[in-house]
């Protein structure tokens, strides 16, 4: 299955990151590694992964907004309580908390929540993109510092 990925290389790496931020408990970092290690432009995969990632959050903040709640339930699998701690955090520390969208666990329910409170699309836009590209920017900086270690 890894070498299924790697063969189609970018176009893996959006859709791995796309769904990784939906509908999937998947990571998509393993993969920005492994096209890093197997010579991929770095600034091409940072850009791919940083955009497919911030899709598939724009999807749950479209959930939100539109207030699917069997979706939410169901298929994303964020039930009340998860939805009412994540709403009290995000009320908490405002829109600004979209910049953590890219953590595990409460990242997408953060967007599906900025959709029930009706985040500016453009806000929500700029700080989860910014948050998860810079993710995607550490992941690449620190696997090219490795990868000059250990063959310099």
């Amino acid at each position: 299955m890894p070498e299924l990925l790697t063969d189609y290389g970018l176009l893996s790496l959006f859709l791995l990151s796309f769904c990784a931020s939906t509908l999937l408990p998947l990571g998509s970092e393993w993969l920005l590694v492994a096209l890093l290690l197997d010579g991929a432009v770095p600034s091409q995969v940072v850009l791919v992964a940083t955009l497919g990632n911030s899709l598939g959050a724009f999807t749950s903040y479209l959930v939100g907004r539109l207030g699917i709640d069997w979706l939410n339930e169901k298929l994303l699998r964020i039930d009340r309580d998860k939805q009412a701690r994540v709403e009290c955090w995000f009320n908490r520390y405002g829109s600004w908390a979209l910049l953590m969208s890219w953590l595990p666990v409460v990242g997408d329910p953060l967007c599906l929540v900025s959709g029930l409170l009706k985040t500016p699309l453009l806000r929500f836009g700029l700080l989860v993109t910014t948050g998860k590209g810079l993710r995607y920017v550490a992941v690449a900086f620190l696997t090219l510092q490795g990868m000059n270690t250990l063959v310099g």
